[in-house]
């Protein structure tokens, strides 16, 4: 008797399994979205980067009056261009390059 319903429910088991699996597949994200979901996920790191490295920048003018000069080592960014009122922050390579134009600017795509 103990070992019909051991049976029965290794049985019952294997079906519940079988249609999670089922289900899931019929489910799964189509490659545009899966691309363009790791395309978003992107920009939004780079941005979190150029924030940071925003906030480098400010303190850096603020105690030398310039931006010329500041280090941004660490966060993941180059300071392309920097002067007296105004940086260039560039994040990535290849077709994935970013770039914020500051102070004040926005993550834009493409290089400085």
């Amino acid at each position: 008797m103990a070992r019909g319903i051991s049976l029965l429910s290794l049985l019952a088991t294997l079906l519940v399994v079988g249609w999670l699996l089922t289900a899931q597949n019929g489910q799964s994200p189509t490659q545009s979205e899966t691309v363009q979901a790791v395309q978003q996920a992107q920009q939004t790191a780079s941005a979190l980067t150029f924030q940071q490295a925003q906030t480098q920048l400010e303190q850096s003018h603020g105690i030398n009056g310039t931006y010329a000069g500041a280090s941004v080592a660490g966060f993941g960014v180059t300071l392309v261009r920097a002067d007296a009122a105004s940086y260039c922050l560039q994040t990535g390579s290849g077709t994935a390059v970013s770039h914020l134009a500051g102070p004040g600017g926005t993550a834009a795509s493409g290089p400085c």
